[in-house]
Parts: C-alpha cells; sequence; structure tokens
C-alpha cells in the first residue's frame, strides 16, 4: 500500500531527542522549545513565535488572545478543516461562512464583505492544501472594518503570498505540526506575531494564565496546551529541513502534473502567479466526465494498493453544527461541489518518481478501463 502521507524522519530528530531524554529535559521548558519558537518564528517574518499542543489550540489561543467572546462572529472558509471552526466555538463565538472559489479551493474573497456585520471579530483564511488566499483584499477589508486577521496555515509551511510566507502575513498565524504535515512533532501547533501584547497573552493564556505576581494566582481562565520539550526537539529538526521538504512536496506535485496532465475528466492543483504552493497535499477534482465518480476511483485505487483521502466536508453540512442550529438553511455550491468530486493522492515529502508513476498509471488504467 502506498499511504496517502508518512512524515520524513532522519537521525537528527533522533539525536535531539535522545538529548532531551539524557539531560531529563522532557516537559515543557528546554532549549528545543525556545529555539524552535525562535527560528520558526523568524522564518515566517514574525518577531514572536508560541509552541503550542496542536495546530487546533494554536487556533483556540489565537482568538482567546484577542478577547473573542460570546456573541463575537469570525468569518471562516466554509470548505476546511473542522478544526477551523471548532476554534471558534470553543471561544463561544459564531463562525460565520463564506463559499470556496473553484481554482485555489481557498476562501472567494469577492464574498467576504457581505458577511462583516456590527459583531464581526476577526476574519480567518485558510490556506487550503498548501496554496495561500489572495491576502491583499482581506487585508483591506480587515483595515477597512478594524478586524482581526488570523491566518490558519496549518497546511502550508513554506508557502508564500507574493513573496511573503503565510502565516507572517495577517495579525497572527497558526499551525500545525501533525504527522501528516510537511514538517511534524507528531503533535504539536505555533502561534507567530508580530505584536507583543498578543504574544504575551497567547504565552500566558497557554501556560494555564498563572500570575506574575504569584504563580498560583490567577485572574484568566487559561488552559494546558504546552508543547513538551521531545516534541520540540522533533520539530527542530524538521525545521531545519523545512525548505527541503516543503520543495519535495513541490516535486511530487509538479511529477503529478507531468503524468496527468493528458487524462480527461480530472481538475489539477493551480499555482496562481503571486504564490508559491507547497502542495502539502497533491489534490485533484474528479469531475463528472472522468467516467466514474471520487468514490469510484478511490475504491479502484484501494485495489491497487494506493491510498487517498476525500476532500473536506463543508461546515455546513457537519452533523455536530446542524444540531447546535448553525448553518440553518445555508448553502455553498462550490464547497458542496469540491467535497463531491475532491480527493488527494499520496502526498509523502519522501515519495519516489515510481510510486508516483504507479499512481498515475493506475488512474490512466482505470480510466482506460471505464471507455
Amino acid at each position: 500500500m502506498i499511504p496517502v502521507c508518512i512524515p520524513f524522519i532522519g537521525e537528527k530528530e533522533l539525536e535531539y531527542v535522545v538529548d532531551c531524554v539524557e539531560t531529563n529535559w522532557i516537559s515543557s521548558k528546554g532549549k528545543y522549545v525556545e529555539e524552535f519558537e525562535e527560528r520558526f518564528a523568524e522564518y515566517c517574518g514574525c518577531k514572536y513565535g508560541i509552541t503550542t499542543t496542536s495546530g487546533t489550540t494554536a487556533l483556540h489561543l489565537a482568538l482567546a488572545s484577542i478577547g473573542m467572546r460570546k456573541d463575537d462572529e469570525v468569518i471562516i472558509p466554509a470548505s476546511t478543516m473542522i478544526a477551523t471552526a471548532f476554534a471558534v466555538i470553543y471561544c463561544d463565538a459564531t463562525p460565520v461562512l463564506v463559499d470556496a472559489e473553484p481554482e485555489t479551493w481557498n476562501m472567494d474573497v469577492e464574498k467576504i464583505e457581505e458577511k462583516i456585520t456590527d459583531r464581526t471579530k476577526a476574519i480567518m483564511p485558510v490556506h487550503i492544501y498548501g496554496h495561500p488566499c489572495n491576502m491583499d483584499p482581506i487585508l483591506r477589508l480587515a483595515r477597512e472594518h478594524n478586524l482581526y486577521v488570523v491566518e490558519d496555515a496549518a497546511e502550508a509551511h513554506g508557502a508564500e503570498y507574493k513573496g511573503k510566507k503565510t502565516g507572517g502575513i495577517g495579525d497572527i498565524g497558526c499551525f500545525s505540526f501533525y504527522a501528516n504535515k510537511i514538517i511534524t512533532c507528531g503533535e504539536g501547533g505555533m502561534i507567530v506575531t508580530n505584536d507583543e501584547e498578543i504574544a504575551e497573552k497567547v504565552r500566558s493564556l497557554k501556560d494555564l494564565a498563572f500570575s506574575k505576581e504569584r504563580r498560583f494566582l490567577h485572574t484568566d481562565l487559561g488552559f494546558n496546551y504546552r508543547m513538551t520539550n521531545i516534541q520540540a526537539a522533533i520539530g527542530l529538526a524538521q525545521f531545519e529541513k523545512i525548505d527541503e521538504l516543503a520543495e519535495m512536496r513541490r516535486r511530487n506535485a509538479h511529477l503529478y502534473n507531468k503524468y496527468l496532465k493528458d487524462v480527461e475528466g480530472l481538475t489539477l492543483p493551480v499555482e496562481k502567479e503571486w504564490a508559491m504552493n507547497v502542495y502539502w497535499m497533491y489534490s485533484i477534482l474528479i469531475e463528472d466526465d472522468f467516467g466514474m465518480n471520487r468514490d469510484e476511483l478511490m475504491m479502484a485505487l484501494e485495489k491497487k494498493g494506493i491510498e487517498t483521502r476525500t476532500f473536506f466536508i463543508p461546515m455546513h453540512e457537519q452533523p455536530v453544527f446542524q444540531n447546535m442550529g448553525l448553518f440553518k438553511g445555508e448553502s455553498y455550491p462550490i464547497a458542496e461541489e469540491l467535497a463531491r468530486k475532491g480527493l488527494y493522492l499520496p502526498s509523502s515529502s519522501g515519495l519516489k518518481e515510481e510510486e508516483i508513476r504507479y499512481v498515475c498509471n493506475a488512474i490512466k488504467e482505470i480510466e482506460e478501463r471505464r471507455l
């Protein structure tokens, strides 16, 4: 079986973890936490980096740090991983959805302004599958309406918008280091920002909001979202090859594009002229003229030893939110179409060209057989 994604781990990760164990720095303090935070923030063009336990908790902390509360609204894409919406709800705030646009599959920036109300506090663009959102219109709207921009860059380590790294463009950037991400800690996350006040608030909230004056005195509701030194050791070793790992994903995409470009009924991922797509997952759409639907193709590929995944189910179609009375009667046609047609192919950084060629030949054989 060619898995959809596995981490690319080397000797340096083991070396750093052994150092943690041998020196007894295994909890949330240690040199690897500090260095990982500093170097990752600098990479994103930011002054401050704060590690967390996951991308989800990074999003939650980011919103909590700007005072998100009941009756506030956050504009998010309808087509995203559910953690984006969960983070809003954890703050007792309300997610407001915007449909995707059909080329990059990101939030349609032309549809954001109509969703802004006097309750809107932030816009949360998600850089889906490694392609950056069109950030200039989002930043303009945020300035005009005095809103925060919180980037969900969980899938976009190293991606660029007009030469700027994703995560470092808005007020706050949030990353995930889950095992399938371009760099990983196994589990983990990071917040980056240039705002000192936000950074200090995040650091406090992630560490149970201990008082500076008296340790066991608490004036804020804090969380235990601390990354361990062991996780940070893995993360730092991964970070030291982040550009190499991102380039490996781009290489995968270029090979897939080469071998699949003439297959009818497939829509391949794009890279806009203002973007550098890191192709976190090589994602395609199975169009109606392919001859079989997305699910049928996935089953056929599984029989050939190829693992795939569907696109995200839109937020307005999630039972958990329907049961909460959210998004009642709302429809987002592009997000719905992406969920029906989309899948991603094996995308590990360490994929070999012969594996990519095998996947593409399998798709071609399936296509030829149904003609």
